[in-house]
């Protein structure tokens, strides 16, 4: 597992940086090749808060954020978050095996060894609204707008310059973000 560790008002110390690698190492045996996990360590008034992202190949993004008294308990945490997510996402797959969704060869056949299959997920997805929009040419402050006069979380809106379809959306800690669909 390669680790890129960035730390947030604290100093990635030796031990710190030797804590996360021999803690995530453990998610080696779910994967065949080498991952690269981002994580992030931030001081936090008393506590400490991680933020883990895992991209895999042709594959989700797997992320998860915990936060605890010490570093190493917030470490815990998030790896306890991302083999729930991980083991969810396999039961999906071998639920659910369409030609077109991500691809089953991310994880390690002796997987299915160790755990069993989680019989708590329900395949079926349940899509309580449809609704159509008609998208207008605008500029992401006029989406922006347009997004916090509807009170909602984020807006769908061509971009006014290349007409492609955009997304706005507002986050936690009260900015926006964008995002750029790409094919």
């Amino acid at each position: 597992m390669k680790i890129n560790l960035k730390g947030k008002n604290i100093n990635i110390t030796d031990d710190i940086r030797y804590e996360a690698e021999r803690k995530y190492d453990r998610l080696d045996k779910y994967f065949f090749n080498e991952k690269e996990v981002n994580l992030l360590i931030s001081k936090e008034g008393n506590g400490y808060k991680t933020e883990v992202t895992m991209f895999l190949d042709k594959g989700p993004i797997l992320r998860a954020e915990a936060s605890d008294e010490t570093y190493q308990n917030a470490i815990d945490k998030t790896i306890d978050a991302l083999v729930r997510q991980i083991r969810k996402h396999k039961t999906r797959l071998i639920k659910d095996r369409h030609e077109d969704s991500i691809k089953f060869e991310n994880f390690n056949e002796s997987f299915d060894d160790e755990y069993s299959i989680d019989d708590s997920y329900d395949s079926e997805i349940n899509i309580a609204r449809t609704k159509k929009i008609s998208l207008k040419p605008m500029s992401t402050e006029e989406a922006i707008m347009q997004m916090e006069l509807l009170g909602h979380d984020f807006f769908v809106y061509y971009d006014q310059e290349d007409l492609e379809v955009r997304v706005v959306y507002k986050r936690r800690k009260g900015d926006y973000g964008l995002i750029v669909p790409s094919r």
